[in-house]
């Protein structure tokens, strides 16, 4: 008889990262410096004003000074990069995140390449992205950083195993697929023309679904025994949230997987604070050994 799926609880896990991350910051104020967080939301896309609130919610009760800035709609390419590096000129912040996606007239790339890599708490800029292809300190994308974290909270064996993901955003796929590798796991990274998608999946002993497309990977893809991570969010059919995995069918398969809500979702802001108080102590101690190299983008 299969042993009972062991459910990833991303809400509960988060919630240990997040006391982890008061602690640092506790420690980092005691050195004379609040970690500072700016986040810029452009116009008044509903989702972005819920994921902000989330974050700022967050930071706060961690400690960390947060402010949200909010140029609107209309703002120019020069203006909005403008504004992002007179954030990273401010010494009080030491961690920024524009949201995305921005208005369309906006580039995103422009915008992230004028963040200053070592606040750049999103893991975006071409320099933290270098790092983590190169395995150098940087910082890195929150949701994989969450993936891997809940991965070692429940005690879940990368090295040596197989790692299929599915999707090769920027955002998720490619960076989860880094990390992957840099704990010894053999990555297989799959896409909208990868042939025997169902094959491939089957072959992992770990999979990541980072797609955005409802059921996209069915239950009895599964490998008995797998982890399944699913980062997809979609509005399914009856209104509801749900992933890019067949829950109820991977669930009777999986070894052990994430839900959706209530897994990875809750990981990112707990990583991009954990980030945030990185990104603060390094500037600390860059204050106090100024000739001290800490590596592309930290």
């Amino acid at each position: 008889m299969k042993d009972r799926v062991r459910i990833m609880d991303g809400k509960a896990t988060a919630a240990l990262v997040r006391a982890e991350v008061a602690e640092d910051v506790a420690r980092i104020v005691e050195r004379g410096v609040r970690p500072g967080l700016a986040v810029v939301l452009v116009g008044d896309d509903p989702a972005s004003e819920v994921y902000v609130r989330n974050k700022d919610r967050a930071a706060t009760e961690a400690g960390i000074a947060v402010r949200t800035l909010r140029p609107e709609a209309t703002i120019s390419q020069p203006d909005l990069e403008a504004l992002v590096r007179e954030l990273g000129a401010d010494g009080s912040v030491h961690g920024i995140l524009v949201q995305l996606p921005l208005p369309a007239q906006l580039d995103p790339a422009g915008v992230v390449e004028a963040i200053d890599p070592r606040k750049d708490v999103d893991g975006l800029h071409p320099r933290n992205v270098a790092a983590l292809a190169m395995d150098l300190p940087g910082l890195v994308p929150c949701t994989p950083a969450g993936c891997i974290e809940l991965c070692d909270r429940y005690g879940i064996e990368l090295a040596g195993r197989h790692a299929v993901v599915v999707g090769r955003s920027q955002l998720v796929g490619k960076p989860v697929a880094q990390l992957l590798l840099a704990r010894n796991a053999t990555v297989t990274i799959c896409h909208s023309r990868t042939a025997d998608l169902a094959g491939v999946v089957g072959t992992g002993d770990v999979i990541v679904a980072a797609v955005g497309r409802a059921g996209l990977i069915r239950g009895e893809w599964i490998r008995p025994g797998a982890c399944v991570l699913d980062v997809g969010i979609n509005r399914g059919a009856d209104g509801k949230l749900c992933g890019d995995v067949e829950f109820g069918a991977a669930s009777a398969r999986a070894g052990a997987i994430t839900p959706v809500p209530g897994g990875v979702g809750p990981m990112t802001i707990a990583m991009l604070l954990k980030n945030t108080a990185r990104a603060a102590e390094a500037a600390l101690d860059a204050v106090a050994s100024p000739g001290r190299t800490t590596g592309a983008g930290i």
